[in-house]
């Protein structure tokens, strides 16, 4: 046989094989990364561990063209075991229909990706020095308290992390600090107690992470998870501010609560096997509270990993705070639904950053601002003004200031007018300074009304509300000669009415289940000053070069961590309190009512907030510190609710992890969970309704307790008993409401329930809807 002949048959066999794998390669469904939760008690007896059982398991399941060659464990992206039971891998969707089918397996999620929520908030809280001192003083003789921070990471070098006078790290911890580029473990101390990473879930979708753009470590190159630590737990630094704005003492809630922070978040988004695996780490490193300013969209309860995580660490008498999310004012657009989650909103606070413009025909318009820049505008000259949007309610790129839109002729040594939207706010300010203009006015449109949010700009630039928009771009197309300049006026305290509901701040009611208020309560959330990451800029832009040690922000992210501190304080001062316990107290001690004694207002609409805004009103760190009575819930309490949300067996396995628990139907409604607040939904326009609440003693052993609730026009409320005997500490009694329908309204009525001793008032939020007819 002629050699060169048979290599030729050789070569051509071998380039079949391969334009054949090929082929089958490129039929093949790409593999996805799935969250698979195990029944851990059906483990085969075969199996000596978990790991073992859910690797067989993989292998199972694989197509048959990779069974031989592929390994299972190369598969296994994550095992969880702590506050969730089973592991996360990558497989292509054929798969996970088998997957879903398979042994012992409760459910299969795909993977999800989440997002960011993105001082004088402790002396508005009431929090000072003295009381946040004397409460861990008198606390945490046997008890410390930890706050696991769920975000981008931390900058150890900020002061706020500061160990000074804090003891040993808490026998109990089991944590580490884990090493990587910028991140040694000398930058662990006793204040940062732990700092893990997390990305094989954001590896396994996006490719490796480019390592020198990026620190594979728990060092914070974003700034926001430094923010949220500091914002939750930092130690008081003297003299804080940015570029002169706010400059006073910042502390955290619980200044000397430990952190322990878990980077969950890179550049392409936080990833929830990351998430998931984070939350199972947490629990077992053994923090109290979880601070995760992250939300994705509303699933239902069996089908978020969060939610079942979460379940899992309230089950280890962890606090799980959340961020109700930033897609206000649209109604129904709040995150984090579970009612064993704490889902906090965002409310102003009495500091401002006042700054103006003054208008060519004299008017002055009043803004917010950061800007503290070489260049500045003289208040006694005027420049020219110029808005290139067009008369059309159609949005305009120009008017936006988007991105390559504005032409130097047309903008050079002029004011712009630009639209918020679209594009980050600093950015459009960007946009302005490269096209040559030497100002901007950012004016809100209808989606952001009249809510002012300070930003740290990169030229002279005021934000205004939308009515003042309106006036601004009206001026400026109809004045022959338009002319602005801006003014700054610095840091004002004393505003008033404060708080005041953030636009932003996502809204209720509750899209799962109508019967659980959501939010439960709002927090600072606007302008909040905080410590700050020494990589990035205080605008976020890759085009600012400036530093700073503390940044302010906005956003649900940062109200969440408020709300994780104040948690800690109470556990510190309550260490045997539940989750619920402390969610109780903050719900019914928080406040209803604005600093000018009248009902807390919406920046929305200018009108009265509801509690599908407010939840149950704005938190009150000192009351809940002492509340009188709670609603305690426990796990097979929200097992009983879980049973109310029509699940199968199968979905309410996600949350008893155990084969054999079975509905009770103790509960005739989801309105019969002990939660703080009440919430009665009527499916007829006439009909009646009874509920059922236990508040368990936490004040004064020898106490009694009357009950006022609000007149409704749609119904009669009747209480048995009104008045409540306690005889000893943590004693609990029950009392039945009775609502009685007289006169269905269209929309739903809001009102109240308070026990008082005349000392405590346990406040209660209470809220009527009558479906409509179907």
């Amino acid at each position: 046989m002629d050699l060169s002949s048979t290599r030729w048959k050789a070569l051509s066999l071998c380039l079949a094989l391969v334009l054949v794998h090929a082929s089958l390669s490129a039929c093949a469904p790409a593999p996805k990364t799935y969250i698979v939760q195990m029944a851990a008690s059906e483990m085969p007896t075969s199996f000596d561990y978990h790991p073992e059982w859910y690797a067989s398991t993989v292998k199972s399941v694989s197509s048959s063209q990779l069974q031989e060659a592929d390994d299972p464990y190369a598969r296994i992206v994550y095992n969880y075991e702590t506050a969730f039971h089973g592991f996360a891998a990558r497989l292509d969707e054929d798969e996970a229909e088998r997957m879903a089918e398979a042994d012992g397996v409760v459910t299969v999620l795909p993977e999800t990706v989440l997002h960011l929520h993105t001082t004088r908030s402790p002396d508005f809280l009431g929090i000072s020095p003295e009381i946040s001192n004397t409460i861990w003083s008198a606390g945490l003789a046997n008890h410390d308290v930890v706050v696991g921070v769920l975000d981008t990471g931390i900058w150890p070098e900020s002061p706020s992390f500061s160990d000074k006078g804090l003891g040993p790290v808490p026998a109990k911890w089991k944590g580490l600090c884990q090493t990587g580029r910028g991140f040694t473990i000398a930058n662990c101390n006793r204040k940062i107690i732990g700092a893990r990473i997390f990305y094989n879930g954001y590896e396994a979708t996006s490719g490796p992470i480019n390592e020198t753009t990026e620190f594979k470590s728990p060092r914070d190159q974003d700034g926001h998870g430094t923010h949220t630590a500091a914002t939750a737990a930092g130690a008081p630094v003297q003299d804080a501010n940015l570029f002169g704005y706010a400059s006073g003492v910042a502390r955290g809630m619980a200044p000397r609560a430990r952190v322990a922070a878990y980077k969950v978040c890179w550049a392409g988004g936080c990833f929830s096997s990351d998430i998931l695996a984070a939350v199972d780490r947490a629990v077992s490193d053994g923090v109290d509270v979880l601070s995760i300013s992250l939300g994705g969209g509303a699933s239902s309860y069996y089908r978020d990993s969060l939610s079942i995580a979460s379940f899992g660490a309230m089950q280890m008498g962890v606090f799980v705070a959340c961020s109700a999310g930033n897609a206000g004012p649209d109604p129904v657009s709040l995150t984090n639904l579970s009612p064993w989650i704490t889902t906090v909103g965002a409310s102003t606070m009495d500091r401002d950053f006042p700054a103006t413009v003054t208008l060519g025909n004299g008017a002055n318009i009043t803004g917010v601002s950061l800007y503290k820049g070489r260049q500045n505008l003289s208040s006694q000259q005027q420049y020219p003004l110029v808005y290139m949007g067009g008369n059309s309610s159609i949005p305009d790129p120009r008017s936006l200031c988007l991105e390559g839109t504005l032409q130097h002729h047309e903008v050079a040594g002029k004011v712009v007018i630009c639209d918020r939207g679209i594009s980050p706010r600093v950015q459009k300010g960007q946009v302005v300074k490269n096209a040559g203009g030497i100002g901007m006015i950012l004016a809100n449109t209808p989606a952001n009304g009249e809510e002012l949010v300070a930003d740290s700009h990169l030229l002279p630039a005021v934000a205004i509300g939308e009515s003042e928009g309106i006036a601004a771009k009206k001026y400026s197309k109809t004045a022959p000669k338009p002319t602005a300049t801006l003014s700054f006026a610095g840091t004002k305290l004393g505003i008033r009415p404060s708080p005041v509901v953030a636009a932003f701040s996502s809204r209720g009611p509750n899209s799962l289940t109508l019967e659980i208020l959501k939010p439960d309560v709002i927090a600072p959330g606007v302008n909040i000053l905080a410590a700050w990451s020494g990589d990035a800029s205080p605008s976020s832009l890759s085009s600012d070069h400036r530093r700073v040690g503390f940044n302010i922000l906005s956003g649900t992210s940062m109200s969440c961590p408020h709300v994780a501190g104040v948690a800690a304080l109470i556990k510190a001062s309550h260490p045997d309190w539940s989750p619920a316990q402390i969610k109780s107290a903050l719900m019914t001690t928080a406040y209803i009512h604005d600093n000018t004694y009248r009902p807390l207002k919406d920046a929305a609409t200018g009108k009265a907030s509801t509690p599908f805004e407010h939840g149950a009103g704005h938190i009150h760190p000192l009351r809940a510190l002492n509340p009188g009575l709670v609603y305690d819930i426990g796990q097979d309490d929200y097992l009983e609710f879980l049973c109310t949300q029509n699940l199968t067996p199968m979905q309410l396995k996600a949350f008893t992890k155990n084969s054999n628990r079975t509905c009770k139907h103790t509960f005739g409604s989801a309105g019969n969970l002990n939660y703080p607040a009440i919430s009665a939904v009527f499916e007829r326009p006439s009909s009646a309704l009874t509920l059922h609440r236990t508040v368990t003693n936490v004040g004064p052993p020898s106490s009694t307790y009357h009950v006022k609730v609000t007149r409704f026009r749609g119904a009669d409320i009747v209480f048995e008993p009104n008045t409540l005997h306690f005889t000893s500490s943590k004693q609990k009694l029950t009392y039945k409401i009775t609502i009685r329908t007289k006169a269905a309204q269209k929309t739903p009525e809001f009102g109240a329930l308070s026990w008082s001793d005349g000392v405590h008032i346990v406040r209660s939020p209470v809220i009527l809807t009558w479906l409509p007819p179907v």
